[in-house]
């Protein structure tokens, strides 16, 4: 039988760009397309059901049940008119991905035919199998019903003929078995803290909003020799693979000319993407070779979290088409660069004011300083938590190499800013304030426009950076839902936001003026923070030991980490801000340690196999070939010439052999310990397990393969080789 890989790589080599028609519309013409958005409820909704709607949407207002069947008659109209035959609940369990279940919408008419219906209730409610997703012992197989809740805030949208309704996903009992529903109520709650500090500097707003652009990375595979990497095809991620004699090392590939066939693909993407609301804005090489990222102008928190996970959908069924396989893994290949979703996060009133931007007023500024201090101290407070929530098997192997941050939560602020917090600290108290005639007090504070010249530089080291009127949180993994890291950052925003209103209050209740009471607490915010920034290398060894010092967590064990959702301070911070009871963290955390324990168990099996069936086949195959060079030598040439024209053939055989055997010892000595590992019946011991006993096996029984990779004859190797994944585009 002929070696797949050659059929497959030659295959690839003839693949020619697929051809996407450009659409006769401009992009502002066909965007939305496929989602009920503001135009179409205008249109297909009576009046006075359209303003209760937008009022849900633009202020929280509860939902009337009794509008319910009014919006589904509108939202069935359009979507019959489009061609749509099911419907569906949209939601995100906790599985890193999203849930479908299709409906028809066909009923009995009870005279022998049917009809199709649609109503309020099945818009608002469906009843899906809660005990068949991940709960973490919340639900259980005998406790099967759960719900799914149309969330209004989220425009509903059809793939292909399909109406998909956004929701949340909660237990019969009302907890939440989701990512959306803390969510939203960490949103709520950063919202109503962040506007009662408003009104320091603004009365008038009314709400304030957190704002989210992801960045997706992501590799391109060919189909085909994906399909030839049983490790790609079942763990999303190379278990084996000797480095390409040419990798990144040139900097050619980013920012360089797209390929063809990826071209063809990014234009389909961004075309489906538009039609069904999400912005892309950005698209291009990344640094890795068949690296790339799409990203799009920034949303709402909770609309670009839902983007992200239908975009990430959507990438996958476009790539198919294209012939082509995306690696959303965040480490699909080592030695090069992994895949990252930077999250650039920052709230703004409902008034249009950038809170974590400078502005022209002395009282802009002071809102600045104080937005931009107590995001610092949420950060600073929870920075073990902060970790946590961006943490996961695939995300470990990525956190501290090539450009990706390392797994220790810090912050750059660049020069100018760092600058202006030391003087603000440093600063007499009396000295920061002065005289300005008619204007009264003014304060001391460096002109802050023409601050943040260099707000952009880009220390790739830093977790979470400061770039201009955003934070740019680096360290979320590229199959991340971003819920997670959203939920963790904007709650310990919020909740150092209701801390400082707090003392401020006690001090103007006090007596003291109010900018005067502001920048005392500003002021010990800032030195109480201090420890969080840092704008040096973090991926030095001495900023482990710095880090450590200054108290912040240096974990690097991914069950471990998981541990900071369980901590006292994390555990009030969530239940008193009304996000997640300590029933749910618990419950959430025996989930992370389950599923990073199904990840490795599934790649030691994958390991094992492909070390027993593939590699060392393949190896003592050509180790066979080399004896019997040998022996053939030894009939032609006397003793002594053959055995100095074999002596590296007889090496080669030599280290084959030696090499093969320490995979089957290493291999025996997985199984092994995957044995004891999956004897223990607590979920969190059991993956400590399997992070200190499996994955390090996994890691020396790669080291061998690699090493046989470069001693066997080319044309026996069955595995597509890294030159061949990276460069066939």
């Amino acid at each position: 039988m002929d070696n797949l890989r050659f059929q497959v790589v030659a295959e690839a080599f003839k693949k020619k760009p697929l051809e996407v028609k450009a659409l006769a519309e401009r992009p502002y013409e066909y965007f939305g397309k496929y989602v009920f958005n503001r135009e179409k409820m205008y249109k297909y909704l009576p009046k006075d059901v359209y303003e209760k709607l937008t009022d849900v949407i633009d202020n929280g207002a509860r939902l009337d049940r009794s509008i319910a069947d009014a919006v589904a008659a509108g939202i069935k109209q359009w979507a019959t008119e489009m061609g749509v035959t099911h419907y569906t609940h949209w939601f995100q369990p906790l599985t890193e991905g999203t849930a479908e279940k299709h409906d028809s919408f066909i009923e009995h008419d009870f005279k022998g035919g049917m009809v199709e219906e649609f109503s309020g209730k099945l818009l608002v409610q469906q009843e899906p199998d809660a005990s068949s997703f991940p709960s973490g012992g919340i639900r259980n197989t005998f406790e099967a019903r759960g719900y799914s809740a149309w969330d209004p805030t989220s425009p509903v949208f059809i793939m292909d003929d399909t109406l998909c309704i956004p929701t949340i996903f909660i237990s019969y009992t009302g907890e939440a078995l989701d990512y959306k529903a803390p969510l939203l109520r960490t949103l709520h709650a950063v919202s109503v803290a962040a506007t009662d500090v408003c009104h320091y500097f603004y009365p008038d707003v009314k709400k304030v909003q957190s704002n989210l652009g992801w960045e997706q990375e992501y590799f391109l595979v060919d189909e085909g020799l994906y399909s030839a990497r049983p490790d790609l095809l079942l763990t999303g991620r190379t278990l084996m693979g000797h480095d390409s004699a040419k990798n990144q090392q040139m900097d050619d590939h980013y920012f360089g000319a797209i390929p063809d066939r990826v071209q063809a693909f990014m234009k389909d993407l961004e075309i489906q993407a538009l039609e069904l609301g999400i912005p892309c804005k950005t698209r291009h090489n990344e640094v890795a070779p068949n690296q790339f990222e799409v990203a799009p102008i920034f949303e709402e928190t909770n609309l670009a979290v839902d983007h992200n996970m239908l975009l990430m959908s959507l990438m996958k069924k476009v790539a198919r088409k294209h012939g082509f396989r995306v690696l959303l893994h965040e480490k699909p290949f080592a030695g090069i660069n992994g895949s990252g979703k930077h999250n650039n996060w920052s709230l703004s009133t409902d008034t249009g004011v950038l809170l974590h931007a400078p502005g022209k007023t002395s009282v802009d500024n002071l809102r600045f300083v104080v937005f931009i201090v107590e995001t610092l101290m949420g950060v600073y407070r929870h920075n073990g938590l902060i970790k946590a929530s961006i943490m996961s098997a695939g995300n470990a192997h990525r956190l501290g190499a090539n450009e990706a941050p390392p797994a220790i939560i810090s912050s750059f602020l660049g020069t100018q800013l760092s600058e202006l917090l030391d003087h603000i600290e440093m600063s007499d108290k009396d000295d920061l304030f002065a005289m300005a005639g008619k204007q009264g007090m003014k304060l001391d504070i460096p002109e802050i426009p023409e601050l943040l010249i260099d707000n952009t530089d880009r220390n790739r080291t830093s977790p979470f950076a400061f770039t201009g009127n955003r934070f740019e949180f680096r360290a979320v993994g590229s199959e991340a839902n971003c819920a997670s890291a959203m939920i963790a950052l904007n709650s310990a925003v919020a909740e150092a936001l209701t801390d400082f209103k707090r003392r401020v209050d006690a001090l103007v209740e006090g007596g003291e003026e109010l900018t005067r009471a502001i920048v005392d607490v500003l002021r010990e915010d800032i030195r109480a923070c201090k420890p969080i920034r840092f704008d040096g290398n973090g991926y030095s060894e001495e900023w482990v030991e710095e880090a450590r010092r200054r108290g912040l967590d240096t974990e690097g064990s991914c069950p471990v980490i998981f541990d900071r959702y369980l901590d006292g301070s994390s555990v009030e911070m969530f239940e008193r801000l009304g996000v997640m009871t300590k029933k749910e963290l618990e419950a959430r955390n025996e989930v992370k340690w389950e599923t990073y324990t199904k990840k490795i168990q599934i790649e030691a099996r994958v390991m094992g196999d492909l070390s027993m069936n593939h590699i060392i086949p393949v190896a003592t195959h050509y180790q066979s070939q080399l004896l019997k060079n040998v022996a053939n030598m030894r009939s032609v040439f006397d003793a002594g010439k053959a055995d100095s024209l074999s002596v590296r053939n007889v090496k080669l055989i030599e280290e084959i052999a030696e090499r093969t055997q320490v995979i089957e010892r290493g291999v025996d000595e997985l199984i092994n310990a995957r044995k004891v590992a999956n004897k223990i019946e607590d979920a969190r011991a059991k993956a400590v397990a399997y992070h200190d006993t499996v994955a390090p096996k996994m890691e020396a029984i790669r080291y061998q393969i690699d090493k046989l990779e470069l001693l066997v004859e080319d044309d026996l190797w069955t595995l597509p080789k890294y030159r061949e994944l990276l460069f066939i585009r």
